[in-house]
């Protein structure tokens, strides 16, 4: 049997390759064209050690000089022995070019441009290569903007189906921005974008404990993708817990897709909230404010956050001030580009 591996470099790229229940991921890895740094395929020199953030393995045959009890146990492997049991992500402590590897680039052309609000537009893609991009869940892609061929902008992918050639983005509306300005001036269907990714370390891990979400205006778009995962997965043991934040009542959008996970995932709940003092929906302010100790769960709790940086931020002041460590924090700042 074949598993997915995603190997994530220091620099961001991540590359998937494809490595059976009987072969070490290093030999796979070689096999696809990427050089993981090794010196031995013994278990012995340690050059291979990586740490494995998700799934299932087998550890080999190694000496405790190269893999000591405490790292084995704290999830780290060494690539050469390491076979797989299930999909991995295993990370890798160097860059991508060390490797003799790249980010792969796909030419699309777009189905679709909506203006879902004066804030919010929703873009997708189609490309025949898109079917063989892989990328996990809250990961982004780099979009080229048409005719500005040395200046690309970071969005995050906002849905998430395997081996389709369609993939879709919510992006921020920014007044006089390169990209904003693009979709709502001269984007129609057919018109061409190069895609290149996926990258990124922000991105959806096994679930073990309850989660909770926190997503700020089109921070939402991960979110969807991860929640795209969890239903096709058959849903999730632990309850997920999202809080989504905007500044104006015109800012919300795609709550119908949130109410679709609600019946999809029984676990799942989410709540909108919003800065705007005179909002009429019940929950107003900053995300901070409607966070429970329920969500947090006494620190057993993994959670997610992607917004501007302020919000980001924010949320790590709240956490200190409530003098709550959590099983794990992952974060994505995003700040607007007009240049």
């Amino acid at each position: 049997m074949s598993y997915n591996i995603a190997l994530n470099f220091e620099d961001g790229v991540t590359r998937f390759i494809q490595c059976s229940g009987t072969e070490s991921v290093v030999d796979a890895a070689y096999r696809q064209g990427i050089n993981i740094p090794m010196d031995c395929r013994e278990g012995a020199c340690s050059t291979c050690k990586c740490r494995i953030e998700s799934g299932d393995y087998s550890l080999g045959d190694y000496i405790e000089d190269a893999l000591s009890k405490d790292e084995a146990d704290n999830g780290y492997a060494l690539a050469c022995q390491m076979r797989p049991k299930a999909d991995c992500v295993v990370l890798v402590p160097t860059d991508s070019t060390a490797c003799n590897t790249r980010q792969e680039s796909y030419e699309t052309e777009i189905v679709e441009v909506r203006k879902l609000s004066d804030s919010t537009f929703s873009l997708v893609l189609r490309g025949a290569g898109l079917k063989t991009l892989s990328f996990l869940p809250g990961q982004y892609a780099n979009l080229q903007v048409p005719g500005e061929e040395q200046r690309q902008r970071a969005y995050s992918f906002s849905s998430l189906a395997a081996g389709s050639d369609t993939v879709s983005f919510l992006i921020r509306n920014v007044p006089g921005g390169l990209m904003s300005g693009f979709l709502s001036q001269r984007a129609k269907p057919g018109v061409g974008l190069s895609l290149t990714g996926p990258f990124g370390s922000f991105y959806l891990r096994s679930i073990q404990r309850p989660m909770l979400m926190l997503a700020g205006g089109t921070g939402l778009a991960p979110f969807l993708a991860m929640l795209d995962k969890i239903a096709a997965a058959g849903g999730s043991a632990h309850p997920i817990h999202l809080l989504y934040g905007v500044n104006m009542d015109r800012d919300v959008v795609e709550t119908d897709k949130l109410e679709a996970f609600t019946k999809q995932i029984p676990n799942f709940s989410y709540a909108v909230c919003v800065v705007d003092a005179n909002s009429e929906l019940p929950r107003k302010g900053y995300v901070t404010h409607h966070i429970e100790p329920a969500h947090l769960n006494e620190g057993e709790v993994d959670i997610y956050l992607c917004g501007p940086p302020p919000m980001v931020e924010a949320v790590a002041n709240h956490l200190r001030d409530v003098n709550l460590k959590s099983a794990s924090f992952h974060f994505e700042k995003f700040a607007a580009s007009i240049g």
